[in-house]
């Protein structure tokens, strides 16, 4: 039987791609295709796919019809979004973490309790993403549920969950983005970024004063396993004319803390 050829105009080992033997490039490629899609390209064109996925036409077009037929895609003329049969594969990875279904009553009540928001989110690059959320008043622009991503180095989630990494990975994931000033007060120097977050894991809680919004004010503490590793974090959010920051490490703080530790002391 003849060996498959790599498609034309594209190289048999992309670049980025694992050295090793068992890595299944098609796979691969359609995760890449996956995450192509977002909330600012919710659909796409074959062209534009291939594009954003850094992916030959032909191959493109093989991925993205797979995908339909197995209904994670649907298509609507030329264009293609993710089809309700996506939320499988996250739905699924939300059953295996029992940390977050520990966690859910217990930021309800408080969050009914302070009437502010309560969130849990894990890290998954330079990103946090919204694994549980008990909103209470609105005080982003921006609407955010479970799903929802943020960037990691201005909240407070993504701080306190960044000083669980090693050093070297911290400034490894510094230096791979680009910095965005979002407010007069966001952190943009690395080196003061670095030292935050390393302060932040000295004493075991992030707040992050209106870096990422105006206005907005939270504080996270993480969730631990066993071996001490954070497995998520939980914050509450709010606004900063209504709680000022030592109101945050006086009360907020032991609040966050008790959910903490009740969730961490069943988390395997």
């Amino acid at each position: 039987m003849q060996a498959a050829t790599p498609d034309k105009g594209e190289p048999s080992h992309r670049k980025g791609e694992p050295d090793d033997k068992e890595f299944m490039t098609t796979l691969a490629k359609g995760l890449a295709v996956l995450g192509a899609f977002g909330r600012h390209r919710p659909s796409m064109t074959l062209s534009e796919a291939a594009q954003v996925a850094d992916l030959s036409r032909a191959t493109a077009r093989r991925v993205l019809r797979t995908l339909t037929q197995l209904g994670y895609v649907e298509q609507d003329g030329r264009s293609f979004s993710l089809a309700p049969q996506i939320l499988d594969l996250g739905f699924a990875y939300l059953s295996t973490q029992s940390w977050i279904d520990r966690a859910t009553p217990l930021m309800r009540e408080l969050s009914e309790r302070l009437g502010e928001s309560c969130s849990a989110a894990i890290l998954q690059g330079n990103d946090i993403v919204y694994v549980a959320r008990m909103p209470a008043r609105r005080i982003m622009s921006a609407t955010l549920s479970v799903g929802s991503r943020l960037p990691a180095l201005h909240t407070a989630l993504g701080r306190i969950l960044f000083g669980y990494l090693d050093e070297a990975e911290i400034w490894r994931r510094l230096k791979s983005q680009r910095i965005e000033a979002y407010t007069p007060q966001t952190i943009t120097d690395l080196q003061a970024l670095f030292d935050r977050i390393r302060a932040d894991r000295a004493q075991r809680f992030s707040i992050v004063d209106e870096e990422l919004e105006r206005g907005l004010r939270a504080l996270a503490v993480p969730v631990l396993d066993r071996s001490g590793q954070a497995v998520g974090a939980i914050n509450l959010s709010t606004h900063s004319t209504r709680t000022t920051r030592n109101e945050m490490r006086e009360h907020f703080l032991p609040e966050l803390n008790r959910i903490a530790e009740q969730v961490s002391a069943m988390t395997v």
